[in-house]
């Protein structure tokens, strides 16, 4: 097998984005901890050389192991005996070479066991686990609910649960319910103070709780008596040693069947309280699925990696009336458009990780310092694009997903439909992707605010007066002409008479994918500017963009002709 890491230029590329520099020098706080761990870096290229040997073994681990093992983990999947799962025996052994692999705990500080790597560095793991195996992507990279007891968590629990985690412990987040699901405000399984014995006691049930079985939760519960709304919610975590919680059942899924989909049954079980009380929701959760969406994020760029590739490798092998079918134009368009899928939600993948990697440590230094009045301003800046970012990313990786695994199989043709190609397992798979963790309908919700303040509008003029080479000038010219359509169409539905919002929320799809596809545009020029070989699926991302925003603005525009046909 290829080492994913190696195989994939991409991947080196991004890795290389000039911010690194400004990250690792938040991250290693001017390289201070080399006095004290030896495998701690003494310099920048001591750093990226650092990232760049773990990825190698991740993507040699990951290639050998995890991609080997990935068909026999979907037709086997996962067991239930006793109320306790049983990982596919390929599972198992993923997990395992990974944890020996250090693949575990790798943004985590070093004091606690961790590599102390940036997330973008983590992020691009979970890419290449993601290409492998989207069920074990779902198990592993899981270990990011760890950031959740280190930002909140007393200094306490993160020395008991994060090494634990770092030395190959899996980890879950037990949010949803049977009556809440994307309402996770009305979370009702219950906390109770257990004065005597010094903990809390959580008794209800939940549901599709991702890797339900794992050594160490995260539980989002109802710690407020008489509250039925976010304000009594709080956050718990709940240690599988101290009993208390029994798998009811493992879910029968489309896709990710690797990957155990629980329901659980907690009775009177001990947990701890994370944090302080009634922010569960409002504050901690609302930090780790801004981190599960980044998450998910990779997963989609993965799915599209391996849908392209098992695409384009039966395109060049097939062949029909006497030729490869990669030479018909109706094959090689479809791999073209899927290509630039993959480049541009690889793009806004790693811009979104280092915009996180920026603010996220410059909140951790906060805690050991004051910041500085420019520290202060760029922690603002970074934390806000973060936050518009996310949303984005997830519904454009996660839509691609889709697309691109779909496209692969109607390449395969009628082949693609039968068991015996990889690309029938990634097309189920990808479906679960613009689902959980927020719909893509959620992501428009949370990506609507920042079309109507102007946060992508003026991310756009950033990009716009970057300087390309000369022979990019036509394309930015193309890209500065969308702009001009892109605050058009945001301007007449924005200021509509008495400031519909029934009429908006009607059109915030249209706004949000237009800013996207704007900006994942802008993304893949500045990437050919730094780098040939991405030239060719900016061409082709550009052009689907104009494509693609010339029809939301014609249905806009037009839009009052029919609107009775939509709501009244």
């Amino acid at each position: 097998m290829a080492n994913f890491y190696l195989d994939n230029p991409a991947l080196k590329h991004h890795l290389s984005h000039p911010l690194m520099r400004r990250i690792v020098e938040l991250r290693e706080r001017n390289f201070t901890e080399a006095e004290k761990y030896d495998y701690a870096p003494l310099n920048f290229d001591d750093a990226m050389d650092s990232y760049e040997r773990t990825l190698e073994i991740a993507g040699e681990v990951i290639g050998e192991v995890v991609a080997a093992n990935a068909e026999e983990v979907d037709h086997t999947g996962p067991s239930l005996e006793n109320n306790r799962v049983t990982y596919a025996p390929g599972t198992a052994e993923n997990l395992k070479a990974t944890t020996q692999a250090g693949l575990m705990g790798l943004s985590m500080p070093r004091r606690f066991g961790g590599l102390n790597f940036p997330m973008t560095a983590f992020i691009m793991a979970s890419d290449i686990v993601a290409r492998a195996d989207a069920g074990f992507c779902t198990i592993w990279a899981l270990q990011d609910c760890a950031e959740t007891i280190y930002e909140f968590g007393s200094e306490e629990q993160r020395a008991l649960f994060i090494p634990r985690m770092c030395s190959g412990e899996t980890m879950s987040m037990d949010l949803t319910e049977p009556d809440a699901g994307s309402d996770l405000q009305s979370v009702m399984l219950k906390a109770t103070l257990d004065e005597a014995n010094g903990c809390w006691r959580l008794n209800g049930v939940k549901r599709f709780i991702t890797n339900g079985d794992s050594d160490i939760h995260l539980v989002l519960a109802r710690s407020e008596e008489g509250t039925k709304d976010g304000r009594g919610l709080s956050m718990f975590i709940y240690d599988k040693c101290d009993g208390g919680v029994n798998v009811r059942r493992i879910e029968n899924k489309m896709g990710i069947k690797g990957s155990p989909t629980c329901e659980l049954t907690f009775k009177n079980a001990k947990a701890q309280l994370c944090g302080d009380r009634r922010l569960g929701l409002i504050k901690y959760v609302m930090s780790l699925m801004n981190g599960a969406r980044l998450g998910i994020t990779a997963q989609g760029v993965g799915l599209s990696e391996a849908a392209y590739r098992e695409a384009l490798g039966y395109a060049r092998d097939r062949k029909q009336f006497g030729k490869a079918i990669i030479e018909f134009p109706a094959v090689y368009e479809i791999l073209a458009n899927m290509k630039a899928r993959l480049d541009a939600s690889r793009a806004i993948l790693y811009e979104t990780s280092r915009f996180v990697d920026i603010y996220k440590t410059l909140e951790d230094i906060q805690k050991e310092r004051p910041l500085t009045i420019e520290e202060k301003e760029e922690l603002k800046r970074y934390r806000r694009l973060a936050d518009a970012y996310t949303p984005l990313g997830k519904a454009f990786a996660a839509e691609y997903a889709n697309l691109n695994a779909f496209d692969a199989i109607q390449i395969h043709g009628g082949s693609g439909f039968m068991k015996d190609y990889p690309c029938e397992r990634i097309y189920r798979d990808a479906r679960i992707t613009n689902i959980y963790e927020g719909t893509t309908q959620l992501q428009v919700v949370a990506a609507i605010r920042h079309v109507l303040t102007g946060t992508y509008l003026a991310q756009m003029m950033e990009y716009r007066v970057e300087s390309v080479q000369e022979e990019l000038e036509p394309l930015r010219e193309r890209l500065v002409q969308l702009i001009d359509v892109y605050e058009q169409i945001v301007s007449k539905v924005s200021k509509t008479k008495d400031k519909d919002q029934e009429y908006i929320d009607f059109h915030s799809r249209r706004l949000m994918d237009s800013a996207g596809y704007i900006i994942l545009s802008f993304l893949l020029l500045l990437d050919a500017n730094r780098n040939p070989d991405f030239r060719a699926s900016a061409e082709v991302y550009t052009a689907i963009a104009e494509s693609e925003i010339k029809k939301i603005e014609t249905f806009i525009n037009g839009f009052e002709r029919h609107k009775q046909n939509y709501y009244k």
